[in-house]
């Protein structure tokens, strides 16, 4: 007769995730810059908007974690592409409550990372362990996606509240999360608890994703490579392949059975995860207010008005001609039947006003949200697969008058 420990035994997985080698954080960061370039892609270029988007995503990751949860071990193929559809929708929950919903970053990362917590909490609660070398239940199995879900959340909500909100751009907020990235992978090599340090840096590779992406896709005169965004993609979907199909030939990164290597190797997680905690929080609140207090000062940059830039009314959010002169730039090609050069012009658009953000958002919210609405609607229009003229113009015509 069977027992039902023989039973239990037969009923747990194989670990149904990959062991943690150099090889999981270069497909984890490619994941995250494709997952940000996919879903800029379906919201602009295809002019599906966040919500469509965020419901053909929603629809697509379902189906890819029923294929994960029904397999009883770690397959590279399955586990990969549920982790790049999870950084698309992690992306698009914290877009939505930014563009469509208005909910500050600031309190989406504070909201993000209480969730994390709590997920952390009632997972340890339950199984007595946060291990991922044994994630080989379907409880446990819950508990690990959920928190990656949160994961990819929380690091675009602070990978935006630096570089926009707080002005410093996301080549600048690369390399602030890449000298944390490094202070932590030291402290994991020397004592500092491994589940404590993974969870961690898994956040900051998603900010760190974004900036490796947003560098290669920008233009040369705006900082970056000028690989554009198609390209960038492209790129990053073959590292994608290439490494997952090595994974899948060598099971490399196939954690041996019944391995506790989290729980053996370091002692003192808890009080050293509250020491982290504290230290994390009091240099992000002091980081956070002097950032803030310097942008809000009187001698702040204004925006630069160019040559020849048309004059209007004052608005709330200061001089604003220089916007109105890309504008009124992209409408005049438009008009002479030049698409193309429009459709570039139009990206000197979109990368002054975010890097504008931090300096104008402040002054007036309610103005700024408007226009920024407008930029939306231009952007999507001169990206679209098969733009229109007939919709392109009035969009640049609302939006110079919002300018004004």
């Amino acid at each position: 007769m069977t027992s039902h420990r023989e039973l239990a035994r037969d009923n747990r997985l194989l670990n149904k995730v990959p062991e943690v080698t150099v090889y999981f954080w270069i497909v984890k960061v490619l994941c995250t810059t494709v997952g940000e370039s996919a879903a800029d892609f379906l919201n602009v270029n295809l002019n599906f908007g966040l919500s469509g988007v965020s419901l053909v995503t929603g629809a697509v990751l379902i189906v890819a974690m029923i294929f994960q949860f029904t397999a009883r071990r770690y397959v590279p193929a399955r586990y990969w592409l549920a982790v790049a559809l999870v950084s698309v929708f992690g992306t698009l929950v914290t877009d939505n409550l930014t563009d469509s919903v208005g909910v500050p970053l600031e309190t989406s990362t504070l909201v993000f990372g209480v969730l994390l917590a709590a997920t952390f909490a009632t997972w340890y609660a339950a199984e007595k362990t946060l291990s991922i070398h044994s994630i080989d239940t379907k409880r446990r199995e819950a508990f690990y996606w959920l928190a990656i879900l949160f994961t990819f959340a929380l690091g675009t909500a602070t990978g935006d509240l630096m570089a926009e909100v707080l002005g410093l751009g996301y080549l600048v907020t690369g390399g602030i999360v890449a000298a944390l990235i490094a202070v932590l992978a030291i402290g994991w090599r020397f004592g500092l608890h491994p589940v404590l340090a993974f969870w961690f840096i898994y956040v900051l590779t998603r900010p760190l994703g974004a900036s490796i992406g947003d560098y290669l896709a920008q233009s040369p005169a705006q900082g970056g490579l000028g690989l554009g965004t198609t390209m960038t993609s492209l790129i990053f979907v073959i590292g994608i392949l290439a490494v997952v199909t090595y994974l899948s030939l060598t099971k490399t990164d196939v954690t041996p059975h019944g391995s506790q290597a989290d729980e053996t190797v370091a002692r003192g997680g808890l009080w050293q995860t509250g020491v982290v905690i504290v230290v994390v929080l009091a240099a992000a609140g002091t980081g956070y207010s002097l950032r803030k207090s310097a942008l809000q000062a009187p001698t702040s940059t204004p925006v630069a008005a160019q040559p020849g830039s048309p004059t209007g009314p004052a608005s709330p959010l200061g001089d604003l001609s220089a916007f109105r002169t890309i504008t009124q730039d992209t409408l005049s090609k438009l008009d002479a039947g030049d698409q193309s050069g429009a459709t570039s012009r139009v990206d000197d658009l979109e990368t002054g006003w975010d890097n504008a953000e931090a300096r104008l958002k402040p002054r007036d919210d309610a103005a700024w949200t408007t226009i920024d609405g407008k930029i939306d609607t231009v952007l999507r229009q001169l990206r679209a697969t098969s733009p229109n003229p007939a919709t392109e113009k009035p969009a640049l015509t609302a939006l110079l008058t919002a300018l004004a």
